[in-house]
């Protein structure tokens, strides 16, 4: 059912564009009667040929007009020859009897002159010469008027338009430039999102619902003396369900709702932000008790004074700080309450971070894994599916996802079972899609050479080798070497869920990364290039090592990370040259001892790493169950806690090792 607010006004005349065009018609009519060159104007003729016509004695007389045209009357036996009749038919009126018939402009009057009286004394003529003088008031300035008529005209036009496609949002009528481009959400408006569709989260859940059950019963808190939070900042990883959060915040709020992004305060006309700011605080005091959310706030609130070469005056930082003013300033209402969200929350300036401003920061952090199987309930919901689907093996299969990338796997599952014509989607095709999201598309007619093939074969299985038989290395649950997106190869690894690390599980890890270049110069003695995103990885790790983490003996305890993000290490770095040279060497030493011990590891199984790599090539995809067989058990295995299962791809991933230490 429409909404009766919506509705045009039928009493309010329509305003229609075609009245425009018809007032510029008739200006130019207006023009050709009354300016100087109307419809019955005298046909335009030459010099030369009324010279010809003086002389055959045709013309009456002659008008000389402001010493600079000539208009030519002539006889009424003249009028009656074919060709002066002719040329009278050309005009849309016919001139009258006491019309000019011709006329013309002349250059030099005293030669003009000269010329007439000649030809008159030549053939004997009496043609009378009339002087006189015209001020056309409409043929000077009609044209003008018309110019100006009509661009008032088209602005009329366009204002009229713009207007009317006002009433639909925020447009982009010029006179509401800075008016606020936030759309509203209120009781009127159906949002069905509520807290119920937000899976896991349970912390940043707590903390919305208090801010909207505040508003709702302020009562509950005000009498024990507590104040309304101003506002709250939504901080985390992309896709953990920042903005989910606030669509369950409008709906579940019986307050209106202000929600646009940071973006939309950004524009190329000077002051236009700030103004927009100006405008949405007070329609949303106008509107009190509200909520104004406002998404990816980083557009508009980074740090002052930074990166501003230019010296010239920043409209980003005129329009946050308009924001400082109406978030925590003189005037300030407390019904008003702002919800931001952000990626980037070292960015922001520390006058928009401080208490009184967004009093509280609630981080939403990728989920664990009970967290993930409340999420694969959330997404599973609408899926049809088979009974060999189990949510609790699905939420350990896939450690690292957010909220995004389960519901991106779940419809994935979805498209793999429709595309294999199945009635339900069941567990291989969600481990397909796992697979899929995380390796890409599989590519089983890429062409590979067979000694490309078994340089492969090889590097995979010394990445699964040295992994095994490393005691913090992650333990290998299947590789493969079908083509997957970029990567040739690729390895599928079950590591432990670590809030810490410590140096000899990061070793473990950068041994087992070296595995595949060692396999290639135990078994070929050649390298190639197949471990780029190896050595990428190895390197950024051990640099986190020495230069973050303060994991290395000779550095000693000292970090050069700088969690602001402020710091520019292309221009300057915070530490001498010859502390460049030393961590350049520990970073150096650290891989190459690494990479010497993967060798020693696979030249004391040569054999096994050559059985591995046989069945590799013959089956192309091989499972834990192979290594246990060739390897046999590995003796300090533990039973983990949590299965999970991740992916270790030589071209895919390339070098996350400092994030991967970090969580």
């Amino acid at each position: 059912m429409a909404n009766e607010d919506n509705k045009p006004d039928a009493r309010k005349p329509k305003f229609n564009a075609y009245w425009i065009y018809i007032a510029i018609f008739l200006l130019f009519i207006g023009l050709q009667f009354f300016g100087g060159s109307n419809l019955s104007a005298p046909a335009k003729t030459t010099q030369v040929d009324f010279q010809k016509y003086l002389r055959e004695g045709d013309v009456d007389k002659i008008e000389i007009i402001n010493k600079k045209v000539a208009k030519v009357y002539l006889t009424d036996e003249a009028k009656q020859k074919q060709i002066h009749a002719s040329k009278s038919k050309d005009n849309f009126l016919k001139p009258g009897p006491n019309d000019p018939s011709y006329q013309f402009e002349f250059g030099d009057l005293q030669n003009f002159e000269n010329s007439i009286n000649t030809i008159k004394q030549e053939n004997n003529l009496n043609t009378k010469i009339v002087w006189d003088t015209e001020s056309n008031l409409w043929a000077e300035f009609l044209p003008s008027i018309i110019f100006f008529a009509v661009i008032i005209g088209i602005w009329i036009y366009i204002m009229r338009r713009m207007s009317a496609g006002a009433g639909g949002g925020a447009g982009g009528q010029i006179f509401n430039i800075g008016k606020s481009r936030a759309k509203l959400f209120d009781e009127k408006t159906d949002v069905k999102t509520s807290f119920k569709d937000v899976a896991g989260l349970e912390g940043a859940k707590e903390e919305v619902q208090e801010i909207v059950d505040f508003l709702k019963n302020p009562d509950k808190y005000t009498a024990l003396g507590g104040k309304i939070p101003k506002g709250a900042l939504l901080v985390g990883p992309p896709g953990t369900g920042k903005t989910l959060l606030a669509k369950a915040v409008a709906g579940e709020a019986k307050v209106p709702f202000f929600s646009l992004s940071g973006s939309d305060f950004v524009e190329m006309f000077v002051g236009v932000g700030a103004s927009r700011v100006r405008d949405l605080f007070k329609q949303a005091k106008e509107k009190s008790p509200s909520i104004i959310f406002i998404d990816e706030i980083d557009a508009i609130g980074r740090a002052r004074g930074k990166n501003n070469f230019s010296g010239s005056n920043d409209e980003r930082e005129n329009t946050l700080n308009q924001l400082l003013t109406e978030m925590d300033g003189f005037g300030t209402n407390t019904n008003v309450i702002v919800v931001a969200a952000t990626n980037r929350a070292d960015v922001l300036d520390k006058a928009l971070m401080r208490a009184g401003r967004f009093d509280r920061q609630i981080y939403v952090d990728l989920p664990d894994v009970r967290e993930r199987k409340e999420i694969f309930e959330v997404h599973l919901r609408p899926i049809k599916k088979d009974d060999t689907v189990d949510m609790d093996f699905l939420a350990k299969q896939t450690p690292g996802f957010s909220g995004a990338d389960i519901a991106n796997v779940c419809n994935e599952a979805a498209l793999i079972a429709a595309r294999k014509e199945k009635s339900a989607v069941g567990r291989q095709d969600f481990l397909d899609a796992v697979d899929r999201i995380i390796g890409g598309l599989e590519k089983k007619n890429k062409i590979i050479t067979p000694d490309e093939k078994k340089a492969i074969a090889y590097h995979e299985a010394g990445h699964a080798t040295v992994s095994w038989m490393l005691e913090h290395a992650a333990p290998l649950v299947k590789v493969t070497i079908v083509p997957r997106g970029q990567s040739l190869g690729s390895a599928w690894y079950l590591p432990e869920e670590r809030l810490i690390v410590r140096p000899e599980q990061m070793l473990d890890e950068m041994c087992a990364t070296m595995g595949g270049r060692a396999a290639e110069r135990v078994i070929f003695d050649k390298i190639s290039t197949g471990a780029l995103s190896d050595l990428e990885k190895v390197t950024k790790q051990a640099r986190a090592m020495v230069t973050i983490y303060g994991l290395n003996d000779k550095i000693g305890n000292l970090t050069y990370y700088d969690s602001s993000g402020q710091s520019d290490y292309n221009f300057s770095k915070p530490y001498s040259e010859k502390t460049a040279e030393m961590i350049d060497k520990e970073i150096s030493e650290i891989i190459e001892e690494q990479y010497q011990r993967a060798i020693k590891i696979l030249q004391d199984n040569k054999d096994k790493l050559t059985e591995l790599a046989t069945e590799l090539l013959e089956k192309e995809v091989i499972f834990k169950e192979s290594l246990e067989r060739i390897f046999g058990k590995r003796p300090f295995e533990k039973a983990p806690e949590v299965p999970l299962i991740t992916k270790k791809s030589d071209e895919e991933l390339g070098g996350e090792a400092a994030e991967i230490a970090a969580t």
